[in-house]
């Protein structure tokens, strides 16, 4: 078996709240990535349509508003329903070029609805299948206001040549307990998307590295103010706040000794590519394995709730 892996981190901004155009940023990102026999690419949180940033700038929790319920109506408008074939352009070309993909959308699933929306994690294997989609178990902050909380159904890894890969969303990084989890499944190259920013890939990239004895990638966006959209409902409020650079990037990997193997790269953007050995997790993990020979299963052990969850079961 081969033990190398050549890996493509996609640092792009998407075309703000339109799902159609920052699709086909994708679609052309991984056409791209396919010139340089790239393996595996690595998409942002969220990615598709993009990150929620007016919530900070507009207001966003204040009650019964007219603008952040025409904003959120635009948003789920322009998010993603797997289960209407929404990435089967993306599957197509992961199949064709026999490249593994994880994506961060903006999911709008049926099987809770079709109403609310959640920070999905989406994992393309090279056959061109969707294997799993991981629904942020807790959003962060103000992302309460328009993300609802997901479930354990996601946390799941995925074999790739010699690697096992399993990936969280943003703060989701920062959660011991669904890190354990994706540890316990035989996980060595850890997939960490944000939205943007090296405040927060600069430290949990290389502790995670540390900590599992992994290689870690973390993908996150670019935004500035030019990227919104001229027919954005209601920009001239959210602009009237906006800093200049929303996401500034930071993608970054990190070796399984937690040292750089590349350092955050700002406000760039456009495609990253590295390769990396397995063997060099087998080398870090002599000395320490986080669920093998360094755990104590016989004291502590986790319980992982797997099931999707659903408002309604049917018995016909």
């Amino acid at each position: 078996m081969n033990h190398k892996l050549k890996v493509a981190l996609a640092q792009i901004a998407p075309v703000w709240l339109n799902k159609s155009e920052t699709l086909l940023k994708v679609e052309r990102s991984i056409v791209e990535a396919s010139q340089e026999q790239a393996e595996l690419i690595v998409f942002g949180e969220g990615l598709v349509p993009g990150y929620p940033f007016w919530l900070a700038l507009t207001g966003g929790a204040e009650w019964n508003t007219k603008v952040n319920k025409e904003l959120h109506a635009h948003y789920v408008n322009n998010a993603i329903t797997i289960e209407k074939g929404d990435l089967d352009a993306i599957c197509k070309l992961a199949k064709h070029y026999e490249m593994a993909v994880y994506l961060g959308v903006i999911e709008r699933p049926q099987d809770r609805g079709g109403h609310s929306v959640y920070a999905s994690l989406v994992y393309i294997n090279q056959e061109g299948t969707i294997q799993s989609v991981h629904r942020k178990l807790q959003p962060t902050y103000d992302e309460r206001l328009t993300w609802a909380p997901g479930d354990g159904n996601g946390l799941q890894v995925h074999n790739l040549k010699a690697f096992t890969v399993g990936g969280l969303n943003c703060w989701e990084n920062w959660m011991p307990l669904p890190r354990a989890a994706l540890y316990g499944l035989g996980e060595n190259l850890h997939v960490a998307v944000w939205p943007g920013s090296e405040h927060n890939t600069k430290d949990i990239t290389r502790f995670i590295a540390r900590e599992s004895r992994s290689f870690v990638i973390s993908v996150s966006s670019l935004m500035t103010v030019e990227d919104f959209p001229k027919d954005t409902p209601h920009l001239n409020r959210i602009l009237e706040n906006a800093p200049q650079v929303l996401a500034n990037g930071g993608s970054c990997i990190a070796g399984p000794d937690g040292e750089w193997l590349v350092a955050p790269v700002l406000h760039t953007e456009g495609l990253i590519y590295h390769t990396i050995d397995f063997n060099r997790v087998l080398e870090e993990r002599q000395n320490f394995d986080p669920v093998g020979h360094y755990s104590r299963p016989d004291v502590t052990q986790l319980t992982v709730h797997r099931e999707r969850q659903s408002t309604i079961k049917f018995v016909d």
